[in-house]
């Protein structure tokens, strides 16, 4: 299990860094020196200054990882070993047609319980957009 959480790791990780880095550089700088003017540190900036502005790029991310992580067959297969993980079960009752319907269910069930944090996500975007 350990490989497969590495494994998946390693290409969500650039996918989540190359986001927030671009949310970071659309954050004016001027927030930065605001509170340190202010007498915050590092580590106050970073809570109470950055984190806030990050935040919907880091929920989107999840989920994006998340998505990713499900749709990564080849990199599950390749770092499971003999472990069957959910792509795997899936990718492999494909070929039978009596599991066809259960295989079927399940996908919904997975598309219905990815659907819940998009869809909360979107809500909560909303609401920051109000505010500002």
């Amino acid at each position: 299990l350990m490989t497969i959480i590495v494994g998946h790791a390693t290409f969500c990780v650039v996918v989540i860094y190359n986001n927030v880095i671009a949310r970071m550089r659309r954050t004016a700088g001027s927030l930065d020196e605001a509170s340190a003017d202010l007498g915050a540190d590092g580590w106050q900036t970073f809570r109470y200054v950055m984190l806030p502005q990050m935040r919907t790029a880091l929920l989107a991310d999840a989920l994006l990882a998340f998505a990713l992580s499900c749709a990564e067959v080849i990199v599950t297969v390749s770092t499971s070993g003999t472990t069957q993980t959910l792509p795997i079960w899936i990718f492999s009752s494909l070929v039978r047609p009596r599991n066809r319907p259960v295989t079927n269910v399940v996908a919904l069930l997975v598309v219905v319980v990815t659907f819940i944090p998009i869809i909360l996500s979107q809500r909560l975007a909303a609401r920051s957009e109000e505010r500002t």
